[in-house]
């Protein structure tokens, strides 16, 4: 959250805008915006210590109320976005036409996006957790597959795209290949070892067959014979993530969203 206070403490001692920006760590727009706000509400140093910046933000930034336009429906959206393909931009299409077949007046695009991401932090909780570059490696395989014509046939093929992203930087590496069976996983890997320029200490791939096997104990994941020689060869671990814990692996998932889009 902005330091509001800490910008009309500085501006009261004449510190320019800039350097209050640097000082607060906020841009040079936001120092000017606060100000502003705070001059049109007749706000100035010194406060109360029990004026907190969570109050000052509700007195310089009232939420806006759209009580005469329709609100959109945030379960549907937020059921939706988990969706491959879905965008908030296509969500907000379709709202705005169903606004108009029942005589409603909708949201603007940037509102609509507003209101949703309001609604994300109702029910967001979030951890920070700290990663070393070039430490591990998320993988799998993105949900839906791409499409190329062949040129000499016309048949339309399907492409399976292999996605592999470093936590840290998020830097990824896709490759397409005509199937996902074993030879198309080592081979996806052997290449995203070269693209990277060296191997990560531990690959983090989800529970498909290339990667894991299942013995009676289904929660007990063993590793693929062949993935595991591949691990051997070039010197590192792998650690499956659990069974329907897309948040083992939230890079990978993030990013073949991406790419899947």
């Amino acid at each position: 959250m902005t330091n509001y206070r800490e910008i009309l403490r500085l501006k009261s001692q004449g510190y320019s805008e800039r350097n209050i920006a640097l000082a607060a760590s906020c841009s040079r727009n936001t120092v000017s915006e606060v100000l502003q706000r705070a001059e049109d509400h007749g706000l100035t140093w010194p406060l109360s210590a029990n004026v907190t910046n969570a109050d000052l933000k509700k007195i310089l930034y009232p939420p806006v109320t759209d009580s005469h336009k329709r609100l959109p429906d945030y379960n549907r959206v937020r059921k939706e976005l988990m969706r491959n393909g879905v965008t908030k931009k296509l969500l907000w299409t379709e709202y705005v036409n169903e606004c108009q077949l029942a005589g409603d007046e909708p949201l603007m695009y940037s509102q609509f996006c507003y209101y949703i991401q309001q609604d994300e932090e109702k029910r967001r909780a979030t951890m920070h957790i700290n990663r070393k570059p070039g430490e591990h490696v998320e993988v799998d395989w993105a949900g839906d597959p791409a499409h190329f014509t062949d040129s000499a046939t016309g048949e339309i093929v399907n492409a399976y795209v292999f996605v592999g992203v470093m936590p840290y930087s998020q830097y990824t590496y896709a490759e397409a290949f005509l199937d996902e069976k074993q030879a198309a996983w080592n081979t996806a890997h052997v290449h995203m070892f070269r693209f990277f320029g060296g191997v990560p200490k531990i690959l983090v791939p989800d529970n498909t067959k290339t990667a894991v096997v299942h013995n009676k104990r289904w929660e007990d994941p063993q590793v693929n014979r062949s993935y595991h020689e591949l691990a051997e060869h070039y010197g590192t671990a792998i650690i499956p993530a659990r069974i329907r814990h897309p948040k083992d692996k939230p890079s990978a998932e993030g990013n073949v969203g991406h790419v899947s889009t």
